[in-house]
């Protein structure tokens, strides 16, 4: 009996055709497996395959057989994989969801939207040597708004095992000692290149948002139990403090003084309100752990259908007071692209409200609702761009 392990990560036992004697007639072993294979041209068809979940070899005579071969499959790596290279992979895969995309996503375009609005009210400051500075923000931001969803993934694994299974900690990919190690590494590293770069008032926003982020997932204080301080900490973090700093950090590399704007009044208070939204709505989807872990939110309290309606309305308000600012104000403003482009994504919120209601709320159609609301403000920061003139 020859066994091996094959190259495409399934056991094979080959019984070479030899005749048995009887004292090994009846010790032909049992597999048990999720997947098994059996092809013998001298028992079956070679056409034919089956899958069972458990197989005892069949009796066989002292006679010659030809070689029959069993492929058992099983879940271990391929041989001749590096095992280091597997290791990194996987926590490159754990690191990357542990910092949660979608919300790097919303900062980077954010950021560059402000920024670029600064430089284009400024175009004969413009200097190479801002490139990397502006790059070494960016990666400041990065770090700190990964301090801020890590810490909250290492004191809500419990309700994410419920809620959201696939992040890092809660799956099991990331230990929380890795965990721990990672934010504070994120939370050293961003304040470093703030405090290098960007003088002591950036500085101090951002010592801001990470205690702001702080509070909100970490025992005694743990804020997210409270509805109205948790979305407001949201919206601050998100909205405000990100909008004002961002630029303030941009017209102070320039050598400028801060002064509001009216394209950079709209962007903040539309991004402000847009996280305001983001936060009561975040918890959509969630219900069922905050109910079992008795995390109080607006959605346990009110109701998914009331807090979804609600989100709708205030986006609503948004996109009409966009298409207001865009025909009162022509000269800050495309009107021709800022009325059209945002009833359309008013059109298609709507829309997606209409397709929740019909579904009944159930948790996809509320993850999937949610979902778009989060590629609105993606959609909302491009048309920003070019609203103002950024992209023109």
């Amino acid at each position: 009996m020859e066994l091996s392990i094959s190259s495409c990560s399934s056991l094979r036992i080959s019984l070479d055709s030899a005749p048995l004697t009887s004292s090994c007639r009846n010790k032909l072993p049992t597999f048990r497996t999720s997947c098994l294979f059996l092809n013998s041209s001298n028992y079956f068809p070679s056409s034919t395959s089956f899958h069972t979940r458990e197989f005892s070899s069949p009796r066989l005579s002292t006679t010659t057989y030809r070689r029959n071969s069993i492929w058992a499959c099983s879940k271990v790596d391929a041989a001749g994989t590096d095992p280091l290279l597997n290791k990194v992979s996987q926590f490159r895969d754990a690191f990357w969801r542990f910092l949660r995309p979608h919300t790097i996503r919303g900062t980077t375009l954010g950021s560059i939207s402000l920024v670029a609005r600064a430089l284009i009210e400024n175009p004969n400051l413009i200097r190479w040597s801002l490139l990397l500075k502006a790059f070494s923000g960016l990666v400041a931001l990065i770090c700190g708004n990964g301090y801020i969803v890590g810490i909250n993934q290492i004191y809500d694994v419990g309700i994410d095992k419920v809620n959201k299974p696939y992040l890092p900690i809660a799956a099991g990919d990331l230990s929380e000692k890795s965990a721990w190690f990672l934010v504070l590494l994120l939370a050293a590293a961003g304040l470093l290149i703030v405090g290098l770069n960007f003088g002591p008032f950036i500085t101090s926003l951002y010592c801001l948002g990470l205690f702001l982020g702080t509070i909100y997932s970490v025992p005694p204080f743990r804020m997210k139990r409270f509805p109205v301080s948790a979305f407001l900490i949201i919206a601050t973090v998100r909205g405000f403090l990100l909008n004002y700093g961002v630029y303030y950090a941009t017209r102070a590399a320039l050598g400028l003084t801060f002064e509001w704007s009216s394209p950079v009044a709209f962007i903040t208070t539309f991004v402000t309100l847009f996280a305001l939204v983001i936060a009561i709505t975040k918890d959509l989807p969630d219900v069922e752990g905050d109910r079992k872990f008795q995390i109080s939110t607006l959605a346990t309290k009110l109701g998914v259908r009331n807090i979804a309606l609600l989100g709708l309305g205030l986006l609503l308000i948004n996109y009409i007071g966009s298409v207001l600012a865009a025909i009162y104000m022509p000269q800050a403003f495309k009107r021709n692209f800022m009325v059209p482009s945002h009833v359309i994504l008013a059109l298609g919120l709507t829309f997606q409200a209409w397709v929740l209601e019909k579904a009944n709320y159930t948790k996809e159609a509320i993850s999937e609702f949610y979902r778009f609301i989060w590629n609105l403000f993606y959609a909302e920061i491009g048309s920003s761009l070019e609203g103002l003139g950024i992209l023109s």
